[in-house]
């Protein structure tokens, strides 16, 4: 099978990144179903990356019902070790504009109907206190300024279930509690590339207030600066896969996220989900 070190998973109005030499496109089946659409292979800047569309390229995914766990296992399944993700967001922050960019260090799950772990139902408890790679947001921040566009270098990312937008209520609570920021798709996705111990940082795009503003949010408004931003999102994306190390700090937390974490013994691995597990967990083994 085809490789690549480098996932990106585009957002809404990311479905495809123009300029990469693309050579193949795979279509994946995995024990959590089928991923969100076929991933493009190919080579930018001499790094090979493989492009997934979150919700499809004819967006036919709703953020609840986007097939999580098969994306992540299916870049697990193809090398990745580090996963640009591409998010839309609403604020919460007076100062984090519209056409903003945001690169969350902190979320807070909010979501209630998601399978939240590729390890259901046995007991794998990843550490989660820093969900985000450190390094790659870094690369990010700078890869930002280098495209000229504002950005934020923290910031809570509050992921709520959706497909509705907050009720006036919600937005002030979550503003009360501290969140910058707001969306329905950095999580479980941040929590599964933990588990899959890959390297994980999202590039918000701030697409306008929520409704705790004066001028409430609606589809139009949002669809607007989608396409101011997705230009710049592909911008950013091609400038900062250049930087991207071939070898990762082992001491990252995603690196050996597993080492710990498994308390559930392999003879009790539920038998379809086995094989699964298995290849996970597949370099610690033989260790001790």
């Amino acid at each position: 099978m085809a490789s690549a070190k480098i996932g990106v998973i585009g957002g809404s109005g990311v479905y495809h990144l123009e300029g990469v030499d693309y050579h193949d496109e795979i279509t994946l089946s995995t024990p959590y179903g089928d991923p969100s659409d076929a991933i493009r292979l190919g080579r930018y800047a001499g790094k090979e990356i493989a492009f997934l569309p979150r919700h499809g390229r004819t967006h036919k995914w709703s953020p609840t019902f986007v097939p999580y766990q098969a994306n992540i296992y299916a870049m697990k399944q193809l090398g990745v070790e580090w996963i640009i993700a591409v998010n839309a967001c609403g604020s919460l922050n007076i100062d984090m504009k519209p056409l903003d960019f945001v690169v969350p260090d902190q979320v807070i799950d909010r979501t209630r109907l998601r399978c939240t772990s590729l390890f259901e139902p046995v007991a794998v408890h990843i550490p989660f206190a820093d969900p985000f790679s450190d390094p790659l947001r870094k690369l990010l921040i700078e890869s930002i300024q280098e495209c000229g566009v504002s950005v934020h270098e923290k910031g809570t990312y509050l992921c709520m279930e959706g497909p509705a937008f907050s009720t006036r209520a919600e937005s002030n609570l979550y503003r009360s509690w501290g969140a910058d920021i707001i969306g329905m798709t950095a999580l479980p996705e941040a929590k599964l590339a933990r588990e899959a111990e890959i390297s994980y940082a999202i590039v918000a795009a701030v697409t306008d207030y929520d409704c705790w503003h004066e001028e409430d949010v609606d589809v139009e408004m949002v669809l607007k600066c989608l396409a101011q931003n997705a230009e710049n999102l592909k911008k950013l994306v091609k400038t900062v896969i250049p930087k991207i190390p071939e070898q990762r700090d082992p001491a990252c937390p995603a690196v050996n996220a597993l080492s710990t974490s498994v308390v559930t013994q392999s003879g009790d691995y539920p038998e379809d989900k086995r094989e699964a597990f298995e290849f996970l967990l597949a370099k610690y083994r033989n260790k001790a």
